[in-house]
């Protein structure tokens, strides 16, 4: 009996250890983005030259996600977290010492190619930690990572405010996020393969599964992108509203999603995923709605604030479903997270191209339309929903070789 807490003991540990990892990561992410328009001075670029740089990240995530399987089945996955976070969290500095073009958009690749790959390794080890709990985390997880994006982002706020040059900002923070991350790293689970395990493939196409599933994401993360860089812009230019309360909206929709994500796993516990994907889809079109039909700030305030509601644990769950959804968690991951990625990327550009051809409004009811197809298809995470699996020994996870 004393083996078998002490084995629930490191698992909930475990869980605690993984939540820091995702509240780490999101602090980079929250303090690179809060100084980007310091890094375009230094760099000397023009708008449109860093748009083309800030285009970088995602395709290095892209290109390197599928390699995190094969670095946690070398080295094992605590090891491979450990090395991979303190990656991305000194990755941070390389942005702000970029001279030219040329430099930000190398700097950005590698951000982003590190971000990536500690993102899949930390995820899987929280479906894992998920399993062996036999409960709902990965929307708590998320919401984390939404946490420490919001205390990376005021720091950096701060020090925008102050003047600090961002070189000095990013180097100081990239140290304090790098002894938290690795610390954090001694507590994850450390799982090995097995002695005949055959090595995952450095460079493979991520499996149907995961394709379907990542379809799902990316209707979410479209409406995501949208929401998080139009909003203001929506109240500005289709509501005339000032720019205050078109700010407001945006913080509102963010801190709504933080909020739905934490509390999102007690609602999978009891309704399973499959259920708690569709409601939310049925909320975010709701949103959607509201957003487009309406004609005075305070709907579409409110429309927003659904549509970060609706939208805030799909995500989570696809990487849960995915997760468990075929032999090579890590692999089904990656593709996933590409997919995400890839529709994080399109998103902002897509919906300027097509308020530019049309309207705002326009471009809000394809994200409106994006948003029945989270409902619509929810069924597709039936096959990685854990309430649907009957896992006896789940509670008791034994020893991994």
């Amino acid at each position: 009996m004393s083996a078998v807490v002490h084995q629930q003991r490191d698992v909930r540990r475990a869980r605690y250890a993984v939540a820091a990892v995702f509240a780490v990561h999101g602090a980079v992410t929250g303090s690179f983005a809060t100084r980007v328009p310091w890094i375009q001075d230094h760099a000397g670029v023009s708008a449109g030259q860093l748009g083309l740089a800030l285009a970088f990240p995602a395709l290095g995530a892209s290109l390197a996600m599928p390699l995190a399987g094969s670095i946690s089945h070398r080295f094992g996955a605590r090891t491979a977290l450990r090395g991979l976070i303190a990656l991305w969290t000194l990755a941070l500095i390389l942005p702000s010492v970029a001279p030219n073009l040329l430099t930000l958009c190398l700097a950005l690749f590698v951000y982003g190619a590190t971000a990536g790959m500690s993102d899949v390794a930390m995820n899987a080890l929280g479906v894992e930690v998920e399993n062996r709990l036999d409960k709902s985390i990965m929307s708590g997880l998320h919401g984390m990572w939404s946490a420490g994006a919001l205390i990376g982002s005021a720091a950096g706020t701060l020090a925008a405010h102050i003047g600090a040059d961002a070189r000095l900002h990013h180097a100081l923070a990239a140290a304090v996020l790098t002894v938290a991350g690795v610390t954090a790293c001694a507590w994850v689970l450390d799982l090995r393969p097995a002695e005949d395990e055959e090595p995952p493939p450095r460079f493979a196409l991520p499996p149907r599964s995961a394709l379907l599933i990542g379809a799902i994401g990316f209707c979410a993360v479209f409406a995501e992108g949208a929401s998080l860089d139009w909003s203001a812009v929506y109240l500005r230019d289709q509501l005339e509203t000032s720019a205050g309360l078109a700010a407001a909206c945006t913080t509102g929709f963010t801190l709504t999603m933080a909020i739905a994500r934490m509390a999102g796993d007690h609602v999978v516990d009891r309704y399973g995923a499959v259920r708690t994907v569709r409601a939310s889809g049925v909320v975010a079109v709701l949103g959607g709605v509201l957003i487009v039909f309406a004609e005075h700030p305070a709907p579409a305030m409110g429309g927003f604030a659904l549509m970060g509601l609706g939208i805030a644990v799909v995500v989570p769950l696809c990487f849960a479903a995915a997760g468990r959804s075929g032999a090579n968690p890590s692999l089904a991951i990656a593709g996933v997270a590409t997919i995400t990625y890839t529709s994080g990327l399109i998103a902002p550009s897509a919906i300027g191209l097509l308020a530019q051809a049309t309207s705002l409004m326009v471009s809000f009811v394809l994200v409106t339309v994006l948003s029945c197809g989270i409902a619509g298809f929810a069924s597709v995470l039936r096959a990685g929903d854990r309430t649907k699996i009957t896992r006896p020994d789940a509670a008791v996870p034994g020893p991994r070789p």
